[in-house]
């Protein structure tokens, strides 16, 4: 199947050199009406053509969450897969939960015990990221907060708990780009993803509304580390009604953006864009 007949969202992209496949995991239950609550993969050699759907993740009996099923991420560590996955239930706040497998195909387990992210909060959008010791930054969901914000907490070595406090990085309104929700009071905050560049800066890729419709923003840590202080590029990276993003390199070299574009269901599609690294920031080529 050609990439632009894939409905997905948030695509996340594994490459698996042994395999030279890459893997594509992404929002694929939209609650329609006989549409099991879980996630699939798409696999690829080309990054044109993919087969699939491989239903990587169903949930089980018993399973917490009962809806919503968000933003998967796949990761590969101390040699099994980890997924980062956002999830909902009526009964109880909604946030990231750690799953595990053998295969980068799966069967997907829970791994942690429900979500990662403090109970008390409305969590979604939760990535992982390795700085010494694993990290988890995540989002606070706008309809708890109003201005979504984005958190950072250490993980345990074996990523089933927190390790650590959660700490603030910073606000939606506090980019010089972001803009309220349409018909709405409300900053939203959605996608977090960290990359480190040749020279060590540090720079995480989010995502927020502008007039234009979704974006994706770039923000640089001062520090160098994940707790910043973080400040924002004054443009966002991408402002075509489109985001999620993340940067994976492709068997040959190339460093490519992937997203969602655009942002209206149920048009939804994947797009890999190149881009370059420039000093402390990246931009589209």
């Amino acid at each position: 199947m050609r990439l632009a007949e894939i409905r997905i969202r948030d695509p996340f992209i594994l490459p698996i050199p042994e395999e030279r496949k890459y893997y594509m995991y992404g929002t694929t239950s939209f609650g329609d009406p006989g549409c099991p609550w879980g996630f699939d993969a798409w696999v690829s050699t080309d990054l044109e053509e993919w087969s699939g759907p491989i239903p990587v993740f169903r949930s089980p009996q018993g399973f917490w969450a009962d809806r919503q099923f968000w933003a998967p991420e796949v990761y590969r560590y101390q040699g099994r897969y980890y997924m980062f996955a956002t999830f909902n239930s009526l009964k109880r706040n909604g946030g990231t939960q750690v799953l595990v497998a053998d295969d980068p195909w799966g069967p997907f387990l829970p791994h942690s015990d429900g979500p990662v992210t403090p109970a008390d909060f409305v969590a979604l959008d939760g990535t992982l990221f390795i700085d010494g010791v694993p990290w988890m930054v995540f989002c606070r969901e706008w309809i708890q907060v109003h201005d979504g914000e984005i958190w950072a907490m250490p993980l345990t070595r074996d990523l089933k708990a927190a390790a650590g406090e959660p700490q603030l990085l910073f606000s939606a309104s506090s980019a010089p780009w972001s803009r309220v929700k349409e018909d709405q009071q409300n900053f939203v905050t959605d996608g977090p993803f960290l990359l480190r560049t040749e020279g060590k800066a540090l720079l995480m890729l989010w995502s927020s509304c502008t007039p234009e419709g979704y974006a994706l923003g770039v923000a640089v840590s001062e520090s160098g580390s994940v707790l910043g202080p973080w400040f924002h590029v004054s443009e966002p990276l991408y402002n075509a009604n489109g985001g999620h993003g993340m940067v994976f390199s492709t068997f040959e070299g190339e460093l490519l953006l992937s997203l969602h574009s655009p942002n209206n269901k149920p048009y939804e599609r994947a797009h890999f864009l190149p881009v370059a690294i420039e000093g402390e920031t990246i931009r589209l080529r």
